[in-house]
């Protein structure tokens, strides 16, 4: 019996390689064997399938394509004879397939134009579906948006924002009240100042015999003595004076004094004779002691001082506060207004600030730098201490302290804390220890 041919339309453009529904459903969704061999795909491309029995009818549901019923099977034309076909003059039966449809593709295969992502460019990588991209878009959205809030809240303290106001130009301390002070690079921020190893800020007095403060108010030529610790040793050095070399750790021989200062009672451990002996010599007057403020000594009360500090503020042997702060646009304002331009070291500020504009340390309240938090208390008022040359020991009573009072005196109300006193700097009290170094940006905390 002779293979009847059965013409098929032309497959529109696309549709290379794939039935049509009305096949599948025809069918009942089995899938010859013939369509998975190579060269199946020829009769589809000449128009032809094989049909079976002389007739156009298709074979029986679960029959594969190409499968005669009477057990001979056409094949298609071009097509060789093998697995699942029928060769010369012999019979094979077709496993019958269930139907498995085609899974979709996981994009679809557009091209990419430029850059832009629009259909029928030249991109070499297929574009994600709309799906998909919307969902990384959002993504990248959200990246963008928690990158901003993590800078934003990085730079918050307590829940408040920090606003940079400067930057730290020079830290200070002067270990010995009314010597010369040493610059750090680097600082600990203690609750009672600041501190470099052994040396902390005015940790170290001179006293009369009676236990009364001495400083450069009364013997100006201290201010020329630069002091510095090594190797468990406080060092002090002067113009043609022997170094002077105090043991840090004193023996607890060594009686401990009862010291006034400004009308308050604190401790200090006596540096021993030599120590008294030196500087009798070098200020050429009575003898004077040097003691040391221990540890474990307790210190003074800032609010005993200036009601304004609070109850957690306390100082060894600075005048009233842990730290004082001045920035260089304030000094450089002073010195347009003299004829004889002071230094830094007129003012002996702890923390030098630049980057901010005259006086505007006075305006900061709480600050921040580095890990420290401090909270400003009231502004520093100047004595006849800051007309002392830092350089040759002299005291002028005057300048630059006339023309601090010509523009920098309190409003009258504050006369009670400051009475003629002009302010020049400011003081700080501690919130948060830690450290700070030359270079750490100021924020000013803004709730």
């Amino acid at each position: 019996m002779g293979i009847r041919v059965l013409s098929v339309p032309p497959q529109p453009p696309g549709s290379r390689g794939r039935r049509c529904p009305a096949s599948r459903q025809r069918d009942g969704g089995a899938l010859s064997e013939e369509r998975r061999r190579p060269g199946a795909g020829s009769a589809q491309r000449d128009g032809v399938w094989g049909g079976g029995g002389g007739s156009s009818q298709r074979p029986e549901s679960g029959a594969g394509w190409g499968e005669r019923a009477g057990g001979r099977t056409a094949r298609p034309r071009g097509a060789p004879a093998g697995r699942g076909g029928a060769g010369r003059g012999g019979t094979v039966a077709a496993r019958p397939r269930p139907h498995q449809p085609r899974p979709p593709p996981p994009f679809a295969p557009v091209a990419m134009s430029g850059s832009s992502g629009a259909p029928g460019g030249s991109g070499l990588l297929p574009p994600l579906p709309r799906s998909q991209a919307a969902w990384l878009g959002a993504l990248a959205l959200a990246a963008l948006l928690g990158a901003a809030v993590w800078r934003w809240a990085g730079r918050r303290a307590g829940g408040s924002r920090l606003q940079r106001v400067g930057t730290v130009s020079g830290l200070f301390v002067y270990p010995v009240k009314s010597c010369r002070g040493v610059a750090l690079r680097r600082a600990e921020v203690t609750a009672l100042g600041l501190r470099s190893g052994a040396m902390r800020d005015r940790f170290w007095l001179l006293i009369s015999e009676d236990g009364h403060m001495v400083t450069a108010r009364q013997m100006p030529r201290l201010v020329l003595i630069s002091v510095n610790c090594e190797n468990g040793y406080l060092t002090l050095n002067a113009p043609e004076m022997k170094e002077l070399r105090v043991l840090v750790k004193l023996s607890r021989k060594n009686p401990v004094h009862n010291c006034r200062l400004f009308g308050l009672d604190i401790q200090g451990r006596d540096c021993g004779d030599e120590a008294a002996q030196w500087f009798a010599t070098f200020l050429n007057t009575q003898s004077y002691r040097l003691v040391h403020f221990e540890p474990h000594m307790a210190p003074r009360k800032s609010r005993d001082v200036f009601t304004t500090f609070r109850s957690t503020d306390e100082i060894a042997y600075p005048d009233c506060s842990p730290a004082m702060i001045l920035s260089e646009a304030s000094l450089e304002d002073l010195n347009t207004r003299l004829e004889k331009k002071v230094k830094i070291q007129n003012f002996r500020p702890n923390i030098v600030v630049t980057g901010c504009s005259a006086y505007e340390e006075d305006s900061w309240n709480k600050i921040q730098i580095g890990n420290v938090q401090m909270k400003g208390t009231m502004a520093c008022p100047r004595c006849i201490l800051t007309t002392i040359d830092p350089e040759t020991g002299i005291i002028d009573r005057k300048e630059p302290l006339e023309t601090l009072k010509s523009y920098r005196l309190c409003d009258p109300s504050e006369r009670h804390l400051y009475k003629s006193h002009p302010w020049f700097g400011w003081y700080y009290g501690i919130d948060k220890t830690g450290t700070l170094q030359v270079g750490d940006p100021v924020y000013k905390i803004v709730r």
